[in-house]
């Protein structure tokens, strides 16, 4: 099943993806799906992938959203736009891989390479020949659509000695701001305006790095692309990679604070001033007993596993949640998400007792009032160690109202830090390790619709739920029926 990421979808979640969330998968031997995708207000760099397990590693690609005919883009016109997509590589199959990470119980194996499209660069001796290569000619100005289709980190990434200026994230525009490099989670996409500048005799490393808060192991290569002058005939070195990525050590989120909307009367904003309905949920790594007789590699021989709230989400198999829901069928999810974790305590405490760490397990959801103002509250936990969070939300864009560090005090953070002016407009957020972001959202998409850390090891232990917005009263305020060929679980 594929994803449109960060297209909407109004009324008709039934070509979302996420299996037994929006539909069953499609069956191998000759199971058809034809997906209906239906774009409203998305314009500028979103994307596809699989939402099966973990074939996203290699079933992705860029959507791209021009303006509308005799409209222009809110910045001078680029040259030229291509798209960059990271990506990540394993020298095993990813299907034997994800079998083995969910048969131990512990960290799956990590990632030989990051790739810039497709490429892993000539840090790597198998591709050195074979690295992405862009050609620009000076004196010009070019529109990037960074898109992070990798699987498991945020990463950085940079142009030696040349700023970007960010215009655009998850498919809308933002007020135009430069930086030297770019912080891009899993499932964000970020636009880029790269003005060629430079001098024409030397090539310049475009280049990628993991960043990770907590991982003990990652990769520390760094992936390389190489920009160069086609009116340069000459043979030439690279000039090294401009960011320094080791030295970084502020929190991926950081950069939130940078995006703003337009706001303008072309580019309206509409960020709800008040909320009908206010959700506080954390993000929790955990760890599960081990099955009797069997060997687990999580901590102190546990199997590590991921929740919101403390629920750890298990996916049904029987029938999709949206089938059951449309048909009111009952025993495939309950109704009573809660809308606070069951217990309070320091939530970013460097240590924090060893009793919160089993979380619950079920398929709850919670459910949204049509037309509801909605006020979510992402809090990281440090159970485990805390780690950075990209959470993404099918259906619908959010307001990125505020966000900090710690644990969240409504009277000090809302009252003295929310941005309700011109917050940034996104699908996906970074939330900082032992942090918080607050978000929100009009409830105008009837449907059902999945939520989900990015980081996809994080979304195999469990740590998603799921929303169902009801329908309204009048006629275009309800979800649409089904297409016919809806696959079979």
């Amino acid at each position: 099943l594929n994803n449109r990421h960060g297209v909407n979808q109004p009324r008709y979640p039934w070509a979302d993806g996420p299996e037994y969330i929006t539909q069953c998968p499609i069956q191998p031997g000759g199971g058809k799906f034809s997906q209906k995708v239906i774009f409203t207000t998305e314009e500028g760099t979103l994307w596809w992938h699989a939402h099966s397990e973990w074939t996203r590693a290699t079933v992705y690609g860029a959507i791209i959203v021009y303006p509308k005919k005799g409209h222009a883009y809110p910045f001078p016109k680029p040259h030229a736009d291509l798209p960059i997509i990271f990506g990540e590589w394993w020298k095993q199959d990813i299907f034997e891989l994800f079998d083995d990470f969910r048969r131990s119980g512990g960290d799956p194996l990590v990632s030989h390479a990051i790739t810039i499209n497709g490429q892993p660069g000539d840090r790597y001796n198998c591709s050195g020949q074979d690295m992405f290569k862009l050609a620009v000619d000076q004196g010009k100005t070019y529109l990037l659509r960074l898109i992070n289709a990798a699987m498991q980190d945020i990463l950085f990434f940079s142009i030696a000695g040349h700023q970007l200026t960010v215009v655009g994230t998850d498919g809308t525009y933002t007020k135009p701001f430069k930086s030297d490099y770019i912080t891009i989670s899993p499932g964000q996409t970020i636009d880029v305006l790269l003005r060629a500048d430079h001098p024409i005799a030397a090539s310049y490393y475009m280049a990628a790095k993991f960043y990770s808060s907590a991982r003990a192991a990652v990769n520390l290569n760094t992936t390389t692309a190489l920009l160069h002058y086609t009116t340069n005939n000459t043979t030439t070195t690279p000039t090294a990679a401009a960011a320094n990525f080791s030295a970084v050590s502020l929190s991926a989120t950081a950069d939130t604070n940078a995006f703003r909307s337009l706001a303008d009367k072309k580019h309206p904003v509409d960020v709800p001033q008040k909320a009908d309905t206010n959700l506080y949920f954390t993000l929790s790594m955990n760890a599960v007993p081990c099955p009797a007789g069997a060997t687990c590699a999580g901590p102190n021989g546990a199997r590590l596993a991921a929740s919101v709230n403390n629920v750890s989400l298990v996916l049904p198999t029987s029938m999709d949640v949206l089938g059951a829901y449309y048909r009111g069928i009952g025993g495939v999810y309950g109704d009573d998400f809660p809308s606070n974790p069951p217990v309070s305590f320091d939530f970013t405490n460097l240590t924090i007792p060893a009793v919160y760490r089993t979380p619950a397990t079920g398929n709850q959801v919670r459910m949204l009032e049509y037309n509801s103002s909605v006020e979510l509250v992402f809090q990281g936990t440090n159970l485990l160690g805390g780690v950075d969070h990209p959470m993404h939300l099918h259906g619908t864009n959010f307001y990125v109202v505020g966000w900090g560090f710690g644990n969240f005090d409504r009277a000090k953070d809302a009252n003295k830090t929310y941005n309700l002016v011109d917050p940034p407009f996104q699908n996906t957020i970074a939330v900082p390790r032992n942090g918080w972001v607050a978000v929100r959202f009009k409830a105008t998409n009837p449907g059902v619709w999945f939520m989900h850390c990015h980081l996809e090891r994080h979304a195999s232990w469990g740590m998603g739920m799921t929303f169902i917005v009801k329908n309204g009263k009048g006629p275009n305020d309800k979800m649409l029926p089904p297409p016919s060929d809806m696959p079979p679980c």
